[in-house]
Parts: structure tokens; C-alpha cells; sequence
């Protein structure tokens, strides 16, 4: 298996934990030494969306999550161990998920929000 930063390793662990916002300072980590890296900037938008949602921002969720969809899809089916044959069908429910007529809620208001699918990342052999 071919060797990654020990923040995109981490990134995993963060991610499966919920803890989006870590998983997006992992991956700002690696990004900022490749900025033409449009994988990590797929995968940092889609955990920047997931944040934003969890604290009511809907309309950043949406526009980050579109901006994943559109940056990782060069890099499908698989790349740096992630089959993201499994991440596209997320991405492409949360999109539908996201509420189309509320741009934000309050956040003591965040349980009314529609529960997002849940995705479990594992890093694979290529």
C-alpha cells in the first residue's frame, strides 16, 4: 500500500468519528504542500459541508457539497486507497437531503434539520 500523509490516515479516523471539522484541518494540512490537489479539495469541501450542516449553515452545506461532487469526480473510481464509488451515492443524498427552501436554521434548532446518510470511509489497497 503506498504511503500517505499521516494526516490523510488520521482524516480517516476523524471522519468516521463525525468530527468534521478536525477531518477538514487534516486535509487543509495536506493541501496547502498541493494546492493542485483537487482530490483533497473535494474531500475538504465535503467535510466543510458536513459542518456547516451540523450547526444549521444550509446553504453553505449545499454549496460546498456541490463543490466536492464536481471536484472529486475526475478522480473516480478510485484514488489514494478511496473507492469513491461509495462516496458518490453520499454525496449525491445529502444533496438531495439538504433542505431546497431554508438557507439557515438557529442552531437550538439544528434537530429539525433531516438526518443525513451516514458514510463509513476505509482506506483500501489499489
Amino acid at each position: 500500500m503506498k504511503d500517505f500523509p499521516i494526516e490523510y490516515y488520521e482524516f480517516f479516523v476523524s471522519f468516521n468519528e463525525g468530527d468534521y471539522y478536525t477531518c477538514h484541518d487534516l486535509l487543509e494540512e495536506i493541501w496547502m504542500t498541493d494546492k493542485q490537489n483537487l482530490f483533497l479539495k473535494g474531500l475538504l469541501q465535503m467535510c466543510v459541508s458536513l459542518y456547516h450542516y451540523s450547526y444549521g449553515n444550509v446553504k453553505g452545506a449545499r454549496m460546498m457539497m456541490l463543490t466536492a461532487y464536481y471536484y472529486l469526480q475526475d478522480y473516480r473510481p478510485k484514488y489514494w486507497g478511496l473507492d469513491l464509488e461509495q462516496v458518490y451515492p453520499f454525496i449525491e443524498e445529502c444533496l438531495m437531503t439538504f433542505p431546497k427552501d431554508l438557507d439557515s436554521i438557529p442552531y437550538e434548532r439544528i434537530g429539525e434539520l433531516p438526518q443525513l446518510p451516514t458514510l463509513l470511509l476505509y482506506l483500501e489497497d489499489d
